[in-house]
């Protein structure tokens, strides 16, 4: 049973069509590639998934567990267990690296703002806890080391790597990337590509959009192509490079 299954998604803003009856499913475990020119529908894609962009008709469905995603807030959607990045940066630049990161564990504490101010011995426990869980998560990602430095020092690059250890932090069975190597050298993208292999092996799910096809295509376990809005294409990387459709509209400007 796929672990995502989107049904005939539409939204509508005014007399544009951001998406047109899309459908996608994504299995447990599997990268999966979502590429396209600019303006195709892509991020409002994302946003629809994550309840940022309520859609006007369709479905989306979690398998894990058992849910509509669809007409949820973030928060919940989060909760869920579906995290994201964004395409430009969202790091709270004034903050330590490990605070930064700390942030991602609020959709999975339990104690309560009452908690935090009489600082109670759950509240304290579970600081403690979180913090030594973030620079866990801070060595997965290849930040260990730089817990204590103000994330805005960090180059572009370690910055990106943040935004993916807080979207870790929420502990996701979906993990999804907008443009996660976007203005980086091509040394630090085969480094976040050998990240999101890693994040698999480990049991979530990535759903990414990017422009580099030298990262999609040996990255991928499979690719969506989009369009206007449109989804046109489906299918192995092998398969995408062929498709006169996707050359037309996509590939074949960058070649």
């Amino acid at each position: 049973m796929p672990l995502l299954e989107v049904y005939g998604v539409s939204k509508r803003f005014g007399g544009v069509t951001a998406l047109s009856d899309v459908s996608v499913g994504l299995e447990k475990n599997e990268i999966v590639g979502l590429i396209g020119p600019n303006g195709a529908g892509k991020t409002s894609f994302f946003n629809s998934i994550t309840g940022l962009l309520p859609v006007d008709s369709g479905q989306i469905h979690f398998t894990d567990p058992v849910l509509r995603l669809d007409g949820l807030s973030p928060e919940r959607v989060l909760r869920a267990g579906v995290a994201r990045t964004f395409q430009n940066l969202r790091v709270f630049k004034n903050m330590t690296v490990c605070e930064n990161v700390a942030i991602g564990f609020h959709s999975r504490t339990r104690s309560g703002l009452m908690d935090a101010f009489l600082r109670t011995p759950r509240h304290r426990r579970e600081e403690k806890e979180i913090f030594s869980q973030s620079a866990a998560l801070l060595e997965f990602i290849g930040l260990d080391g730089k817990e204590n430095e103000i994330a805005g020092s960090l180059p572009y690059g370690s910055q990106k790597r943040l935004e993916i250890a807080r979207a870790l932090a929420s502990g996701p069975k979906l993990l999804l990337l907008d443009e996660p190597v976007a203005g980086m050298n091509p040394r630090e993208k085969e480094e976040i590509s050998a990240l999101i292999r890693r994040i698999r092996s480990e049991g979530t799910a990535v759903f990414i959009i990017e422009h580099d096809m030298r990262v999609v295509m040996p990255l991928c376990d499979r690719v969506v192509v989009m369009d206007e809005g449109r989804k046109i294409a489906e299918g192995k990387p092998a398969e995408i490079r062929k498709d006169p459709r996707v050359i037309h509209a996509y590939l074949g400007e960058l070649d």
